[in-house]
């Protein structure tokens, strides 16, 4: 196993890395080689992003795009782990690429330190293979399912208020988009945010971390996506659920 993936991989350092996710049958040596191919956009460098970036690029993911125009302010540290204090005031996006590049200097990270819009997120989101959807936005998230749906892109959504949280993942032809569940962007102030009620940081992780774990499935092949379905997490009663969504609604504004 050793000399077919130092063979595949071109690095004698790789299997020491990666030896532990590699003795899992669901990943081996072709898997690995999958996540050093595949080139991830993570949009949100804060309490979700934060896992998922740090799983990733951990895990081998080959390239790695971060975006996020906000910078660290020590409010963000309890749960947006990548940042430590005295980057305080620094852009979000390169303070993460800067800690990602310290955990793995093997891959390849290009931050964007600017919001995505109408105008530069499709050029973005083209250039990769699959996006992870780590904001409080909802103008952002509405925006990535339109034009993942459009580019016949997969992406992971996750959201978390409080203690609670959820996760879905769209794959083009396997269920629905975030629109055909949401609709379309809530009115402002209709919905809470963290700001309002604020949020734990432990369970973010939590959510973080199955949105990073979708994404290696879905470049393993390994195990079921939740694709057609969200997975709902209670940290207070350390409880979840799968709502099962199978199929696309014939009222997307997107999908039809």
């Amino acid at each position: 196993m050793k000399q077919e993936f130092f063979n595949n991989m071109n690095n004698t350092n790789n299997y020491e890395r990666y030896q532990r996710q590699i003795l899992f049958s669901g990943f081996g040596v072709e898997g690995q080689d999958k996540l050093k191919q595949a080139k991830v956009l993570v949009v949100g460098a804060g309490g979700l992003g934060s896992p998922v970036l740090q799983y990733l690029a951990g895990a081998g993911i080959g390239t790695l795009g971060i975006v996020d125009a906000d910078v660290v302010d020590l409010s963000n540290l309890h749960r947006q782990v990548l940042h430590p204090e005295e980057r305080a005031g620094m852009n979000k996006a390169e303070s993460a690429a800067i800690t990602l590049q310290k955990l793995n200097s093997e891959i390849s990270i290009q931050a964007y330190p600017f919001m995505l819009t109408e105008e530069n997120a499709e050029a973005i989101l083209a250039a990769y293979d699959f996006t992870v959807i780590c904001v409080d936005n909802f103008q952002a998230r509405f925006l990535i399912n339109d034009l993942c749906v459009k580019l016949k892109k997969p992406f992971c959504n996750g959201g978390i208020l409080e203690m609670h949280g959820q996760v879905m993942t769209y794959v083009p032809g396997k269920g629905p988009c975030y629109r055909c569940i949401f609709e379309d962007v809530p009115a402002a102030g209709t919905v809470p945010t963290s700001a309002d009620v604020g949020v734990v940081g432990p369970a973010v992780g939590v959510i973080g971390s199955i949105q990073a774990l979708e994404v290696l499935k879905y470049f393993t092949g390994a195990g079921d996506l939740l694709t057609g379905k969200m997975l709902v997490f209670d940290g207070l009663s350390m409880t979840s659920r799968i709502i099962k969504m199978p199929h696309p609604s014939p009222d997307c504004k997107v999908c039809h």
